[in-house]
C-alpha cells in the first residue's frame, strides 16, 4: 500500500501525473475533518451540509423510483420530468421564460461548476473571482491555463462585493466573472444593485457571469434574493448553478443543475456525457417530488437557521479576539482574528486542545488568513458547547 500522504501526492514530480493536477490544492476542509476523525469528543463547526432530516415525501419518491425499476440512464440532459419541473419553478420564481432546453441536470452542483469553469477556461483567459471564495473555483480555472484575478471582500464591509472594483478589474483578457451569493465562506448576500451592475457591464463587454447559487433559499431577515436570473436581460452570457443539496437536505443524493442559453446547454451536454454521463436516476425523481411538494420544509429550515445564526452572532460578540458581522444567508460566519494571527494554527490548536473543529481562512483564498469559517449547520446546543470551550481558551491567548 502506498505511503504517500496528501502533501506528498500533490507536490510529487512523478511524470505519470498530468501537471494540471498540481493546480488542485490539498483542501483545508479535508485536512481538518480527517484529523478530527481520529479524535474523540469533537464538536464540528466545520461541515457545510444541512443536519436537518430530508423531508419524508422526497425519500418516498426515491424509494418508489427504485422499486419501479427506475434504475437506468435518463436522457443526457436529465430526467424530462425534472427538467420541466425546474423550468417551471425558476420561471415562476424569477418571472422569466425558461424551457427545459435551458437546463442541464448534473451530479451535484460540483459537476455543474466543473463543467462551466473547465469548459470555458483556457490559456490567456482571465476570470475575476472574489477572495475569499469557495475553494473549487480557482483550481478549476487554473487547471486549463486560465488566469485568476481576485477582487477582495473586506470584513469591515461584511464581505460585500464592491461592483466598481469588479468593473475596474475587467480588461480585454477578462472572459468571465464568478459570483457566489449567498457566499461560502461568508454567508454574505449581494444586493440587487450589485448584481445588476456587474451583470449589465459584463453583458456590454461580452463577459460571462458564472453564478453559484446553491444557497439561494437560505436567505434571512425577510430579504428578497436577487439571482443573476432575475438581473440579466437574456441568458447569452450567464450560467447559473444550483442544487437540491442545501435546500432540501439532499447533499448525498448529488442532484444539481446548470441554467444557461440553449446554445451553451447543447455544448455542455456533450461535455457532460464524458464526465458523469447522467445524474442519479432515482434521486432525480426525488427532485421532482421536492419541487412539486410543499414549501413548509424550506420555511421551517430558514426559521431554524436564522435562530442558529443569531445565537452564533451573540457568541462571537462575546468571544475575545473574534470580530463578527451579520451574514444574511447560507449557514456560515467568517469572523476575523487580530491581524497577523495565523488562523490555520489557531484552528489546529483549537481542534487538538479543546476539540472544536473550524476551517481556517486560507482554505478560501489569500485575503483573510486570519479568519475562521464557522458553520452553524449544527444544533444550538452544539454551538453553545463549542463556545463554552472556545471562550476560556481564547481568553488565555496573548495576541495583542
Amino acid at each position: 500500500m502506498s505511503t504517500l500522504d496528501d502533501k506528498d501526492f500533490y507536490e510529487s514530480e512523478d511524470p505519470i501525473w498530468n501537471p494540471a493536477i498540481h493546480a488542485i490544492p490539498v483542501p483545508g476542509i479535508r485536512k481538518m475533518v480527517n484529523l478530527a476523525a481520529n479524535m474523540e469528543d469533537v464538536i464540528h463547526l466545520s461541515i457545510g451540509q444541512p443536519n436537518l432530516p430530508t423531508p419524508p415525501h422526497i425519500i418516498d419518491a426515491a424509494s418508489r423510483a427504485l422499486y419501479a425499476g427506475q434504475t437506468g440512464y435518463t436522457m443526457d440532459a436529465g430526467l424530462p420530468e425534472l427538467l420541466e419541473a425546474l423550468a417551471g419553478y425558476y420561471g415562476q420564481r424569477y418571472q422569466r421564460p425558461l424551457s427545459p432546453e435551458n437546463i442541464l441536470v448534473t451530479t451535484g452542483a460540483t459537476e455543474a461548476l466543473y463543467l462551466a469553469l473547465t469548459a470555458t477556461s483556457a490559456p490567456g483567459r482571465q476570470f475575476i473571482v472574489p477572495d475569499p471564495a469557495f475553494m473549487l473555483y480557482a483550481p478549476l480555472i487554473r487547471m486549463n491555463g486560465g488566469v485568476v484575478r481576485h477582487v477582495p471582500l473586506r470584513p469591515e464591509l461584511g464581505y460585500q462585493l464592491d461592483p466598481q472594483e469588479v468593473i475596474d478589474a475587467m480588461d480585454v483578457n477578462t472572459y468571465a466573472i464568478v459570483l457566489n451569493s449567498p457566499g461560502n465562506p461568508t454567508g454574505t448576500v449581494y444586493p440587487r444593485e450589485t448584481v445588476e451592475a456587474i451583470v449589465e457591464e459584463a453583458a456590454y463587454r461580452g463577459i460571462y457571469v458564472i453564478s453559484d447559487e446553491v444557497y439561494d433559499h437560505l436567505i434571512y431577515d425577510g430579504l428578497s434574493y436577487p439571482s443573476v436570473l432575475s438581473c440579466c436581460s437574456d441568458l447569452d452570457h450567464v450560467m447559473v448553478v444550483s442544487s437540491f443539496s442545501k435546500t432540501y437536505s439532499m447533499a448525498g443524493m448529488r442532484i444539481g443543475w446548470l441554467m444557461a442559453s440553449q446554445g451553451a446547454i447543447k455544448k455542455l451536454r456533450r461535455y457532460h456525457m464524458f464526465t458523469t454521463t447522467v445524474a442519479n436516476t432515482p434521486f432525480q425523481w426525488a427532485g421532482v417530488a421536492a419541487l412539486n411538494g410543499s414549501s413548509d420544509f424550506i420555511d421551517n429550515m430558514v426559521a431554524e437557521y436564522s435562530k442558529r445564526r443569531n445565537r452564533l452572532i451573540e457568541w462571537v460578540d462575546q468571544a475575545p479576539y473574534l470580530t463578527g458581522y451579520r451574514p444574511q444567508g447560507a449557514f456560515y460566519l467568517f469572523p476575523g482574528l487580530p491581524e497577523g494571527v495565523n488562523a490555520a494554527n489557531v484552528a489546529l490548536r483549537m481542534l487538538k486542545e479543546i476539540g472544536v473543529c473550524t476551517i481556517p481562512g486560507d482554505t478560501f483564498g489569500n485575503a483573510m488568513p486570519n479568519a475562521l469559517r464557522i458553520s452553524y449547520s449544527t444544533s444550538i446546543a452544539q454551538l453553545d458547547e463549542a463556545f463554552e470551550r472556545m471562550i476560556p481558551w481564547l481568553k488565555k491567548q496573548d495576541w495583542e
